[in-house]
């Protein structure tokens, strides 16, 4: 099915998650279908292991794993045996969501503050920011490729950013709400860190995510 469809190409096909791994590793890869029951790591392992994630199609015989591979954010979950019309439906989500993705990227530009760190002004692209993270006198801004360490305060530096992909959730940190992965009521989880959520401000997190889905 994948070879047949237009818009994939296939890069390769492995049966157990230690090969997968590696082969994302070596290569550029913008969407994987993956089993979840495998030998050794089954596919949420696989996933655990993954720094940079491409977008997910889970393909399983079974439903009890429906919830849990909701968590990871899939694309979708395709139930074995597979038919071609369920799997073009969830393909063209896929695509969708990357055309989004896309979009977003090459608005990038237009999307900047300027700070001063080690003396010099940076221009920060906002849609790579993480997480900021209070550092006494100073904030620490942890984005995709560098940290920089600002002075001010954390409120100070909230009132800089944009509200509506900014917020604060605990008095020591600041996540761009586009990075969240999930949240229990005491942790916000992003692709490779944990930030604590303060209880008076989960009310504000499920709101500004509620804003983000409408």
């Amino acid at each position: 099915m994948v070879k047949d469809h237009p818009n994939l190409v296939l890069v390769a096909e492995h049966n157990n998650a230690l090969d997968t791994k590696r082969e994302l590793e070596s290569s550029k890869v913008d969407l994987i279908f993956l089993d979840i029951e495998m030998p050794i790591l089954s596919g949420f392992d696989l996933l655990d292991n993954l720094e940079e994630k491409p977008e997910i199609i889970f393909v399983t015989g079974k439903t009890q794993y429906a919830f849990q591979a909701f968590n990871y954010q899939a694309i979708d979950y395709l139930q074995k045996p597979v038919t071609k019309d369920r799997f073009d439906v969830a393909v063209k989500k896929a695509l969708d969501f990357h055309l989004v993705k896309n979009e977003k990227l090459n608005t990038l530009d237009e999307n900047y503050i300027f700070i001063k760190s080690n003396l010099k002004k940076h221009r920060l692209y906002l849609d790579k920011v993480k997480y900021v993270e209070a550092f006494g006198d100073y904030v620490k801004i942890v984005t995709d490729g560098e940290t920089y360490t600002v002075l001010s305060t954390m409120k100070g530096f909230a009132d800089s950013l944009p509200s509506d992909q900014f917020l604060r959730v605990h008095k020591s940190f600041i996540v761009n709400l586009f990075r969240i992965k999930n949240y229990s009521s005491k942790i916000v989880y992003l692709e490779d860190k944990e930030i604590p959520l303060s209880r008076n401000r989960k009310k504000d997190l499920e709101d500004s995510l509620e804003g983000i889905a409408s």
